[in-house]
């Protein structure tokens, strides 16, 4: 079997699991433009001033939940300082969701504001080192959960069920333990795998070289860790998932059991130019030879994927 007829079937096994950052949206055939039009299925999107909440399970070095942090800070405000004028920022990319918000036809303005939050650190496993689905929203649910984005991120030597066989992460809602105005809540929350050892041909493309496809070189990581920078690529997928489609019922096309998001409509894009095994031509920074799109807090630099915008039914990327 040819090495393209591999990929067109990893896609079509793979396309699967609700809301999920899938296999197929990594490293696909599918960097044209998409052909359907978003639809807004009548729910609820999220609106207010929201915290994200980070739970570290497993082993994570500080330098890494510093990369995960200061990307999630870098959502709400530019870098304070760029190299030169018009240089993309995470923020730039993260207003681009505000599209999303434009379109509902409701009187009411929605608009929504994110910031980091409490991290909360299971280094011990509390768990185990093997995690259903269950399990994660058990750990989801250690994060506050009024007005909050509940995000787990879990160590290269966890397991989680459906981890590399069909997703690389997935955002879902739970029902609250705290209730307003006698009415149960739901808050919503997100898993993301730490794929370096376990298939970063998978879900860190394409800073390792994918197991099916085109077989171009690697790019060489923005923070010089391929397991961490792929971890923000499918973070800030589901980020944009989760805001447009918090409960299902939200903006997306295709099926519900297996919904194209903000994101995940385009993927395998990050700039322009994209095409199957070719992210598109991106930033490289002169000293580290590292690829990326967005700078961040801190000084970091981020790769982040393109967004649909459903104002021209096409993807948009920062370069």
């Amino acid at each position: 079997m040819s090495a393209f007829l591999k990929l067109v079937l990893l896609i079509s096994l793979f396309h699967l699991g609700s809301a999920a950052r899938s296999l197929s949206e990594t490293s696909s055939d599918q960097t044209q433009q998409p052909s359907l039009k978003f639809q807004y299925h009548n729910g609820t999107l999220l609106s207010g001033k929201f915290s994200i909440n980070l739970i570290w399970y497993g082993n994570f070095k500080p330098s890494q939940r510093a990369i995960v942090s200061d990307f999630i800070t870098s959502l709400a405000s530019p870098p304070q300082s760029k190299p030169t004028s018009g240089q993309p920022s995470v923020a730039t990319w993260w207003k681009s969701v505000e599209k999303y918000y434009h379109l509902l036809s409701s009187k009411k303005q929605y608009s929504l504001s994110l910031s980091l939050g409490t991290q909360i650190l299971d280094d011990k496993y509390s768990l185990g080192k093997s995690l259903t689905a269950r399990q994660i929203q058990q750990l989801a649910s250690k994060g506050a959960q009024n007005y909050a984005i509940n995000v787990v991120l879990t160590s290269s030597d966890v397991l989680v069920d459906g981890f590399c066989m069909s997703k690389c992460g997935s955002h879902s809602s739970s029902s609250s333990s705290s209730h307003i105005r006698g009415k149960t809540q739901k808050f919503t929350y997100i898993w993301v795998g730490n794929s370096e050892t376990q298939c970063p041909g998978q879900c860190a493309w394409p800073f390792h070289q994918p197991i099916y496809g085109p077989q171009g070189p690697p790019l060489v990581a923005p923070n010089n860790d391929v397991g961490l920078d792929g971890m923000i690529i499918n973070l800030a997928s589901l980020l944009a998932g989760t805001v447009t489609n918090p409960f299902g019922n939200g903006y997306y096309q295709g099926p519900k059991e297996a919904p194209l998001e903000a994101a995940s409509a385009c993927p395998g894009v990050y700039g322009k130019g994209a095409y199957p095994g070719y992210a598109g031509n991106l930033l490289v920074d002169p000293t580290t030879g590292a690829s990326y799109n967005a700078h961040g807090s801190n000084g970091k630099k981020f790769l982040l994927p393109a967004l649909f915008d459903p104002s021209t039914s096409s993807c948009s990327t920062l370069v």
